[in-house]
């Protein structure tokens, strides 16, 4: 990072490194692991975000973990986050219930570049708790719909049981809005859906080659995205990738984040895949 990064641009009260208490309005376990929250500033102050930026979450004496801002940045008086309980922060965040306080700093990084989609079709390729990250700019370009040309949504999750915002989903499946395709790595009884591996969905599409894309997943299944994206001709710099499962301190301090000259927590965590295509610790 260099010595002339502008600070104001994430802090624009000065202080990067001050939390602002929130409460808990709504709390909801929606898989095993996975809690869904919604938040607002104690202080009742309105929140402003772009789609793909992330905050830092907070719990005093357990520390802090980077969120991505789970829902439309039109709602100016709450916002949603998924936590998934891998460690001591995030197990103690998800004990939490309604009432209770936490703390934010944020929001933080650069989001996805939305003039850059307008008047465009749009895919968004999201895989697990990939479509958390993603769920601000989906929910953007629906409330938004006129901004945006064909709108498809790919979403893969590991079973049936690990599918996250079912609200949601029933609302893609039948809106004219979505072009919304499903798939599972495992179906269960009641499955009759896809089952497979989330690139097997583009065969159920007909993509341009000016589509913008936009993928959200774990690492191994992006190569393969990739090349689906190659097939078709979309120039690599109309895809964008998101890489928030690599921040940790979210101002470039940690170092936690760094790929060769790029901080995640600066530069991204959206970046065009043909920025960072030649950087081997990229993906």
């Amino acid at each position: 990072m260099t010595e002339t990064y502008d600070y104001s641009q994430i802090a624009p009260e000065g202080n990067i490194f001050l939390p602002k208490e929130c409460k808990i309005t709504h709390a909801k376990q929606v898989t095993q692991s996975e809690r869904h929250f919604t938040l607002r500033y104690a202080d009742g102050s309105n929140v402003s975000f772009e789609p793909g930026q992330i905050m830092e979450l907070s719990l005093f004496g357990f520390g802090e973990i980077p969120l991505g801002y789970a829902s439309s940045p039109a709602r100016e008086d709450t916002w949603d986050v998924v936590i998934r309980t891998v460690g001591r922060v995030s197990t103690a965040l998800n004990a939490l219930n309604e009432g209770d306080s936490v703390y934010v700093r944020g929001p933080l990084g650069a989001g996805f570049p939305v003039k850059e989609f307008q008047g465009h079709d749009v895919l968004v390729v999201a895989g697990g708790i990939g479509l958390c990250a993603t769920r601000s700019m989906i929910q953007y370009i629906t409330d938004k719909r006129g901004e945006f040309e064909k709108f498809h949504l790919f979403y893969g999750a590991r079973d049936p049981s690990q599918q996250l915002f079912l609200d949601d989903i029933a609302n893609w499946k039948v809106s004219k809005d979505v072009d919304y395709h499903e798939i599972v790595d495992n179906a269960d009884e009641n499955w009759t859906g896809n089952v497979g591996v989330i690139t097997d969905l583009f065969s159920k599409v007909t993509l341009s080659a000016d589509t913008r894309v936009i993928i959200c997943g774990p690492p191994i299944m992006f190569r393969f995205v990739i090349e689906e994206c190659d097939k078709i001709g979309i120039k690599r710099e109309n895809v964008y990738v998101d890489l928030e499962r690599r921040m940790k301190c979210g101002v470039g301090k940690c170092g936690h984040c760094q790929i060769n000259d790029k901080y995640v927590c600066c530069d991204g965590p959206v970046f065009r895949y043909s920025d960072i295509q030649d950087l081997e610790e990229a993906l």
